[in-house]
């Protein structure tokens, strides 16, 4: 399994991908959400901020990450590579591109939310630390941090 950079060639099955799993997404409900979401993924993609492993030509996990806030944006893998260290390697790459020296933070579904339980284990696996409770698009997020 190989983490790469993604190409603007890549966006069609990216954005596949993205209409797949965007019900777990606060703030891609809409499809002029999506669009709006597309041209923010060309622009990670240009700026070399965006990560994807691909299962021949098809995108079958995702990762944005901002180098200026140390930050991970957004992660999704497909339903049918979960459980398969997709989302591991896409975590540990964008680990690699930021500051480690620095504090690492991503925002997640809470712990008593469903769909929270595999990123929130994840996080944890990388010693991300439980943060403060927040909202995002009007969903109740926390916040987890990776200390240096």
């Amino acid at each position: 399994m190989e983490v790469l950079f993604g190409q603007t060639d890549d966006i069609d099955s990216w954005m596949k991908l993205v209409r797949l799993i965007n019900r777990n997404f606060p703030g891609l409900e809409t499809e002029e959400n999506i669009e709006d979401h597309k041209q923010t993924v060309l622009k990670f993609i240009n700026d070399k901020r965006a990560l994807c492993v691909k299962n021949y030509d098809k995108i079958i996990g995702v990762l944005l990450f901002s180098r200026k806030h140390n930050m991970i944006c957004c992660l999704a893998v497909a339903p049918d590579h979960r459980r398969s260290g997709v989302a591991s390697e896409l975590l540990r790459k964008a680990l690699e591109e930021l500051d480690r020296s620095k504090p690492i933070i991503v925002s997640t579904f809470r712990e008593d939310d469903e769909k929270g339980t595999a990123p929130r284990r994840l996080y944890k696996k990388f010693g991300f630390q439980e943060g403060e409770l927040m909202e995002e698009f009007g969903y109740p997020n926390q916040k987890f941090i990776l200390y240096p």
